[in-house]
């Protein structure tokens, strides 16, 4: 690809050539430090977290974690301008690397607080929304949204939203190459059955060269994201990276040319073991944490007696790193 160009330079640029999508209930701090021990580039993300959390409940729950866990970048639900102005404040305090504002999430509990997919349909505030945030925080401002909503999926209204939006100064566009169901599909039918349409994201990137165009959706494999790469700036991978956490083994040596975090998955497990003795003995349980390596052996022989075992055993009173040892005998690797 060409080299990119960005509106504005006094920010830092991160290296989003792929990074692991926010996921709600599943990128969590224990998670990240896990894949840590997976990629050492690749970005990731924290789950959406909504300003009301941040600014009326505990904050630092939702907000601390490891200075291992860079590059990492928080994304912020929310649709009032001052108060993710606030929060890009804090989340900036906190140190992370990037604030990203979700424009994508279609469930009912989050449009009814405007928040997600719906604000596609109000992008002058987004707009402003984004404007509030970057002139408040030295750290990158980006957006993750939709190719559409409902019926209002023509390409002529997308790239009306990404124009108007981009005029705030925001230059880093994740897109989800789904349009989103606002009344009747959950959000897992939202990401199964509005149809991929990759083009239009490429489509984008054509009309927008001068904008940072990530892709998002529905990618599986690190060819697949390689594939993408020649027509968009970066790729950004949800649940396979989640459910076969093994595929980033190879992510910093084929995507960003470094050395591996580690050669094999029970290496990278082992290299884990440190972390998580330090959760039990602050008194976190074993399987709170387990529970994000249950798909690392997937399709490996013993894979599913390990997973098995785990599953079983993790959430015990006894469970320890023992546990975790007995687990890996009943690989056959």
């Amino acid at each position: 690809m060409t080299e990119q160009t960005f509106q504005n330079t006094s920010l830092p640029i991160l290296d989003r050539r792929f990074s692991v999508a926010p996921m709600m209930d599943l990128t969590d701090s224990h998670y990240r430090n896990f894949a840590r021990h997976l990629t050492k580039h690749t970005l990731l993300y924290t789950e959406m977290i909504t300003t009301g959390a941040i600014l009326h409940g505990d904050k630092h729950r939702f907000l601390s974690f490891a200075n291992e866990e860079h590059p990492i970048a928080v994304q912020l639900g929310g649709s009032n301008p001052k108060a993710l102005r606030e929060c890009a404040i804090i989340c900036e305090d906190y140190g992370y690397d990037e604030i990203n504002l979700n424009v994508g999430c279609p469930s009912d509990r989050v449009q009814n607080n405007m928040i997600g997919a719906c604000l596609m349909d109000h992008p002058e505030l987004v707009a402003e929304c984004l404007g509030e945030m970057q002139s408040a925080v030295s750290v990158p401002v980006t957006v993750k949204h939709r190719i559409g909503i409902d019926d209002r999926d023509s390409y002529e209204l997308l790239h009306k939203f990404v124009e108007h939006v981009a005029k705030s100064g925001c230059n880093t566009f994740i897109v989800h190459a789904r349009k989103a169901i606002l009344k009747g599909l959950s959000p897992k039918e939202n990401r199964e059955i509005p149809p991929l349409d990759y083009a239009t994201v490429y489509q984008l990137k054509k009309d927008f060269p001068q904008l940072e165009i990530i892709i998002n959706g529905g990618i599986k494999t690190i060819q697949e994201s390689k594939n993408h790469l020649n027509h968009v700036d970066g790729v950004m991978i949800g649940r396979e990276a989640y459910y076969n956490p093994s595929m980033l083994l190879t992510i910093d040596e084929e995507i960003f040319l470094e050395a591996p975090a580690s050669q094999t998955a029970t290496q990278a497990l082992t290299a884990f073991f440190p972390y998580i003795s330090s959760q039990l003995d602050k008194g976190a349980k074993l399987g709170h944490i387990s529970r994000h390596i249950l798909g690392l052996f997937h399709g490996k022989p013993g894979g599913r007696k390990f997973r098995q075992y785990l599953s079983e055993n993790a959430h015990l009173p006894t469970a320890s790193i023992k546990t975790l040892e007995l687990a890996i005998e009943h690989l056959n690797i």
